[in-house]
């Protein structure tokens, strides 16, 4: 099964979950979840809300998204449409999300990129600390770094040596500029002290299918993309760039634990709305955003992902603006010292 297969699996097993489904559009781009009642009074919500994700539909932030939508929807009392807005590393969608009504009925689920893409892109035209209120996180996704299976290090320690040793015939396959993958070894070649050739794809999926295939040599990527090849032992998997080993493989160290301690990096996901958007409403986000993450069918399945949702004290507005405002400050010198720029 390929990695577009697994991931489109994966997001209708999701979809299947509980009493309400998600009636996903023809091409792959949209989908509603929840239940039809409103609520009383007239008050917020008292319409569809629409969660934007800036990436293609069964990617590791769709899957994501779909998972708490439903329970989400259950806790508002309204439905939830989930669509998918793609392009130029999630800032096509996030820049239509920052130009919406601050009313509380378009939200925007983003990783990490809202925190590099300032310093990538020039003319970006928004300002993720002004243009956007932030209305908690959601989950933190470890990276792996996986190979060919048949790549010659066996260790993450014989990795560095042999990149060193090999800089210009060694290949670094990323998901192109910006993405998980794609900072994830940023990291990695400052942390080993290297320039690698990179091999830029658009999109993790056909990444990981020609690794898989023996195209490239190895690359950094989510647990939520790389878990299945892992366990199937379609990949050489090295390490996981968190503190802790993750459950679902545990018998995967952390790169502390094999000698790359400098390698530390998570996929953090949260929920935005527009700037001005009244505080009661980013509240009632915030309060449906903890009883999703709380839900046991949540819990279950992102441990089947190699990851977990925040804990409650982290999905507030408050925790992920200071998550944003110390993100933003390391990525921009990760970014300026690597000289790397989108078009």
């Amino acid at each position: 099964m390929t990695t577009t297969s697994r991931y489109r699996a994966a997001a209708r097993m999701i979809a299947a979950i509980g009493a309400v489904s998600l009636a996903a559009a023809c091409s792959g781009n949209g989908g509603t979840t929840g239940t039809t009642g409103a609520t009383g009074g007239g008050g917020y919500p008292d319409r569809n809300i629409t969660i934007v994700v800036p990436f293609s539909a069964g990617g590791p932030t769709d899957t994501v998204t779909r998972l708490i939508a439903e329970p989400m929807a259950a806790k508002l009392g309204t439905k939830v449409v989930v669509q998918n807005v793609e392009g130029a590393g999630g800032t096509v969608g996030a820049g239509e999300v920052s130009r919406a009504e601050p009313d509380g009925y378009t939200v925007l689920m983003h990783h990490i990129g809202m925190s590099t893409a300032p310093a990538l892109y020039q003319d970006l035209g928004y300002k993720p600390l002004e243009s956007f209120q932030t209305v908690g996180l959601v989950t933190e996704v470890p990276m792996t770094v996986v190979a060919r299976k048949d790549f010659a290090p066996a260790t993450l320690k014989d990795l560095v040596a042999h990149v060193k040793a090999n800089a210009g015939k060694v290949t670094l396959a990323n998901a192109g500029i910006g993405a998980a993958s794609h900072l994830c070894g940023l990291l990695f070649q400052t942390a080993a002290g290297v320039k690698l050739q990179e091999v830029p794809y658009e999109g993790t999926g056909p990444a990981l299918t020609d690794l898989v295939g023996g195209q490239v040599d190895f690359m950094c990527d989510q647990t939520t993309n790389t878990s299945g090849q892992i366990t199937a032992g379609e990949v050489k998997a090295y390490a996981v760039t968190t503190p802790e080993r993750v459950k679902s493989m545990p018998d995967l160290p952390t790169t502390t634990e094999a000698g790359l301690p400098q390698l530390q990096v998570s996929v953090w996901h949260g929920l935005y709305v527009p700037a001005g958007t009244p505080q009661d409403v980013v509240q009632k986000l915030s309060e449906a955003l903890k009883t999703a993450l709380a839900d046991q069918k949540v819990v279950d399945q992102m441990a089947k992902l190699g990851t977990a949702p925040v804990p409650a004290e982290d999905a507030t507005p408050q925790a992920h603006r200071t998550k944003l405002e110390e993100q933003l400050g390391t990525w921009a010198k990760v970014i300026a010292d690597a000289g790397v720029k989108a078009s």
